[in-house]
């Protein structure tokens, strides 16, 4: 029998998105399929838009507001594939995006394969969507996949997985304290339990650039720091229990310095606990730099004010975007 996929949609407050979500995900050209679809507490119409489309093989629950780990969480817990498509409320996949993975696992040759697939930015229509690839984009190693990332600064987004039970189950659960970066975090774990990572270049996810409501915005929430810090230092300390050669103690920093300006200079002691783990890896951070037209901002209004002014030149920026898309 052809294996069960299982799509898990976490949803928050998604009433715009989330039917063109699940009808991406019933558009789905592999028939042996389910979706579970947990929303998170949501205040809008969220619930009652996915509730149109319960079916025997489209389950659609709620629970109080926990995060989107949690809601994940509630979703493996119910769904029975052999494959497991994480996809999240605001973004898409490719009619085959499936189908095109599961064929491609007959050029695996290790018994715990993990696939990842091409990804575009896109506002509103997908045939507008931006594929720019990196060096992710290729058959790696686990260690090889996370020292790139770290190396360059770079990352998968998370509908390009597709993850097999046993991967699933091997990397344990989503981490519920990480209220930013889970994503980064959980599939750390999943990419270092597996065998090799396979990129199948046909195959198609879709990454909604929302704006400043998206889940990845950190802005100056201390929580969300917090957990941007405590993601970083999880995966360091992966890699270091992996290898402590002198290219993977240079990445760990590199990784560091490129996440600093987050902490930067609004919590020493966030700044304080990165700078400590960079010196126990042999390295040290550097302030972090502005762009020429924010250092200027900078001189004036301070590091803070020149972040909010990037953030708001950001987040308008996207709207005359998506307006014109």
């Amino acid at each position: 029998m052809p294996p069960l996929v299982s799509i898990l949609i976490p949803a928050f407050n998604s009433q715009r998105w989330i039917a063109e979500t699940i009808r991406s995900a019933l558009d789905q050209t592999w028939a042996r399929k389910e979706l579970v679809i947990v929303d998170d507490g949501s205040s809008d119409a969220t619930l009652e838009i996915a509730r149109r489309f319960a079916s025997p093989s489209v389950r659609v629950i709620t629970q109080p507001n926990q995060g989107a780990a949690a809601a994940r969480n509630k979703a493996f817990s119910l769904c029975q594939g052999d494959y497991i498509q994480w996809l999240d409320a605001d973004d898409l996949i490719a009619p085959d995006k499936i189908e095109r993975q599961l064929a491609a696992l007959s050029l695996c040759h290790t018994q715990r394969p993990l696939l990842s697939c091409a990804w575009g930015r896109f506002y509103r229509r997908t045939r507008k969507a931006r594929f720019d690839p990196t060096a992710l984009w290729c058959d790696l190693s686990p260690k090889e996949w996370m020292l790139r990332k770290m190396e360059h600064g770079i990352y998968m987004q998370t509908t390009v997985w597709l993850v097999s039970r046993a991967l699933t189950e091997a990397a344990g659960p989503w981490d519920t304290r990480l209220l930013s970066d889970d994503d980064g975090e959980y599939f750390c774990r999943v990419i270092l339990v597996s065998d090799e990572v396979h990129f199948v270049p046909d195959a198609r996810a879709y990454y909604r650039t929302t704006g400043s409501g998206s889940l990845s915005q950190i802005g100056f929430s201390r929580k969300k720091i917090e957990a941007k810090l405590l993601s970083l230092e999880l995966d360091i300390a992966r890699m270091r229990a992996l290898e402590n050669s002198e290219r993977m103690r240079a990445a760990c920093v590199s990784h560091l310095q490129k996440y600093l300006i987050y902490f930067y200079p609004e919590n020493p002691d966030l700044v304080g606990r990165a700078q400590s783990l960079a010196e126990s890896l042999g390295g040290h951070l550097s302030p972090p730099r502005l762009s020429m037209k924010y250092a200027s901002v900078q001189a004036f209004l301070g590091w803070k004010g020149a972040k909010t002014a990037q953030r708001h030149y950001s987040s308008v920026r996207g709207s005359i975007l998506r307006l014109l898309d």
